[in-house]
């Protein structure tokens, strides 16, 4: 018997192409995605960090409050810190708000604002964190 080959035409090869694009594509959106994630959760440790350096910032400038009895002191240079913190450069500004009489005493008011930042504006790792507190004394 004589057989004649058969010619068949599938759709087995552009299948296979089509599954392998998708995949790529998949596995492109998830390492984006993965990365993406991975900097918002690093920013957001650095974001802490930020703020623990402000608040050192504020007590650093509520003790120089506390020893300087006739007003309040800025850091003239910026406050250097340590540890984790080292990155970061902080800033502290004390500015008298006033005075009050309460009874027979005469009470003033400093406000103290503590800036912390680390990176360099419009970067993807810069941050920056405020806080002001006010004292009395």
């Amino acid at each position: 018997m004589n057989r004649k080959p058969r010619t068949e035409s599938g759709f087995v090869l552009p299948t296979a192409i089509f599954l392998l694009v998708i995949l790529a594509a998949l596995a492109a959106y998830m390492v984006s995605l993965s990365r993406t994630s991975h900097i918002s959760s690093a920013l957001d440790v650095q974001g802490t960090r930020a703020y623990l350096a402000a608040r050192a910032g504020i007590e650093w400038g509520a003790w120089q409050l506390l020893q300087n009895s006739s007003s309040c002191a800025a850091a003239s240079p910026p406050l250097t810190l340590g540890g984790t913190l080292a990155a970061f450069s902080v800033t502290v500004t004390c500015v008298p708000s006033g005075s009050y009489t309460d009874g027979a005493d005469t009470v003033d008011v400093y406000r103290i604002t503590s800036t912390a930042k680390s990176g360099a504006p419009n970067e993807v790792d810069y941050v920056e964190r405020q806080i002001q507190a006010d004292f009395s004394k």
